[in-house]
């Protein structure tokens, strides 16, 4: 009898406890078992192991009865990459290698002709072994590899073939190793359309600003053809290149869903999901649960348009993580976490025809089509948005004149200089400010106090909306440079909540 221990890595979430491979061979009637709450890719596993053997000249113990165990056997185990360490397991326990397996952890998917694929998660395993402060050596397929390269102090090594692997793991006098991955260099960054490029709207470029210095939400709304959706996608041209720490939980979300490129690392992505996007696929669920779109877009944009069209139920499920920025995914056997802290920009219609107010063509729509419309959003969603911004119709003379306004470049540098400011006083956003760090740091003249309480009375405004004003008008202040907050960055702030609120 025979026993080969090797390790790899499951996926639960971000999350990538780790998995001891155990293989034993025995004599008996030929079989080849597997347990260890396995899925289906996992249970397949057995013929691509089969073929990939035979396919590169190795024994597969066909005589033997053989038990592949997946420990700890009641964590649920999914995807290919247990395919790698099945085989290297059913080599050493034939003898076919000898290597020190205790030091190396495999993932891999094997195909029928003994290459390596490529999985998913390759940079949350890379995450997990770090904090783990484990001395293993990972040994992952190329692309996986290069995705993991990007993790600090990690080894790493990198395999095209099973018999790559088969051959680093022979005695050290015949051994060749294998190689180490170097982290992709990222490709100078396409660049994102000019905010020069929209004509007009100055109060919505402001308020582009402010949300892109304090990382605030914001709505636009407006008649087709204003500009919303340019706005909203010059937001990301405005935003400073991710840190160290963002750019690695970001890449390790997409990872997860098989969409980083390594060629892309430290970018901010910008998601813009159909408006018939389920609930599921905004906030992640499924069975394993997967991360959605407010999760893939991490420390980037989420771009809703059209906004009063996406199922009522995708949108209340989205409350709760604008404001805590995690989302908590249970099912009946599993359970997942993801982050979600993205910027929100969306978009919409004042009414059904998308007329109401325009002064080129009159709305066709009854005030009570018009409420329907606008109440498919719920006042506590409403009240998570920090900025709604009326996007009104320009005058054809404005639309054909030469372009107006700054360009991303400049009002970069003073969003890049106000949040390097921010993160020096307080350690985050603006709009992360909450509890004692808000009355720390959004400090308020007396004056502007008193008018933003006078003004919250007279709106009717919730606690949730007096803080956000109050973070806006921090917001206002830092790209203008104040040390504290005045009358006219609380009533800026108030100009840009108000129509939110009558909303």
């Amino acid at each position: 009898m025979s026993l080969a221990l090797v390790h790899s890595r499951a996926l639960l979430g971000l999350q990538a406890p780790d998995v001891t491979v155990e293989v034993h061979l025995a004599n008996g009637l030929p079989s080849f078992t597997l347990v260890g709450l396995a899925d289906t890719e996992v249970k397949e596993a057995r013929e691509r192991v089969r073929s990939a053997l035979q396919s590169s000249g190795l024994d597969f113990p066909h005589n033997k009865r053989i038990t592949v165990n997946l420990a700890p056997a009641d964590l649920p185990k999914e995807g290919a990459r247990f395919d790698l360490p099945i085989a290297v397991g059913i080599l050493a326990a034939s003898g076919q290698i000898q290597g020190d397996l205790e030091g190396l952890e495999f993932a891999g998917e094997l195909s029928l002709a003994g290459d390596l694929r490529d999985v998913r998660g390759a940079l949350a395993m890379a995450v997990a072994l770090q904090r783990a402060g484990s001395t293993r050596t990972l040994v992952l397929p190329r692309t996986s590899a290069m995705e993991a390269a990007r993790v600090p102090g990690l080894q790493l090594r990198l395999a095209d073939h099973l018999l790559d692997v088969v051959q680093a793991l022979q005695p050290a006098e015949t051994a060749q190793a294998l190689a180490t991955p170097q982290p992709a260099a990222p490709d100078a960054p396409p660049p994102w359309p000019d905010l020069r490029d929209v004509k007009g709207q100055t109060q919505a470029k402001r308020a582009l600003e402010i949300a892109a210095t304090g990382n605030h939400s914001v709505l636009f709304v407006g008649p087709p053809g204003t500009g919303k959706s340019m706005l909203a996608q010059r937001l990301v041209g405005l935003l400073p290149p991710l840190r160290e720490e963002e750019a690695l939980e970001s890449a390790a979300i997409l990872s997860l869903a098989g969409q980083f490129d390594p060629r892309g690392w430290a970018r901010r992505v910008l998601r813009a999901p159909h408006h018939t996007a389920s609930a599921v696929a905004l906030v992640g669920g499924g069975s394993p649960p997967r991360p959605g779109e407010i999760s893939l877009a991490h420390h980037g944009v989420l771009f809703l348009d059209e906004l009063p069209e996406y199922p009522r139920a995708a949108l209340e499920a989205m409350r709760e993580p604008l404001d805590s920025g995690r989302i908590r995914i249970s099912r009946a056997a599993r359970q997942a976490e993801f982050p979600a802290r993205c910027q929100l920009v969306a978009a919409m219609n004042p009414c059904p025809c998308g007329h109401q107010g325009s002064p080129l063509r009159a709305c066709r729509c009854s005030p009570d089509a018009v409420t329907r419309y606008q109440a498919r959003l719920s006042g506590p969603l409403l009240d998570r948005i920090d900025l709604r911004v009326e996007v009104p119709v320009l005058p054809p003379e404005v639309l054909n004149a030469v372009a107006d306004g700054e360009p991303s470049a400049v009002v970069a540098e003073r969003v890049a200089a106000a949040r390097t400011l921010q993160w020096q006083r307080q350690g985050c956003w603006n709009a992360d400010l909450e509890g004692p760090a808000l009355d720390e740091h959004a400090h308020a003249a007396k004056a502007a106090l008193d008018f933003l309480h006078a003004a919250a009375l007279r709106l009717g405004w919730s606690g949730r909306s007096v803080h956000r004003v109050l973070r806006i008008a921090r917001s206002a202040a830092d790209a203008a440079g104040a040390a504290d907050i005045g009358v006219a960055h609380v009533a800026e702030a108030i100009q840009l909540r108000r129509a939110l609120a009558a909303a």
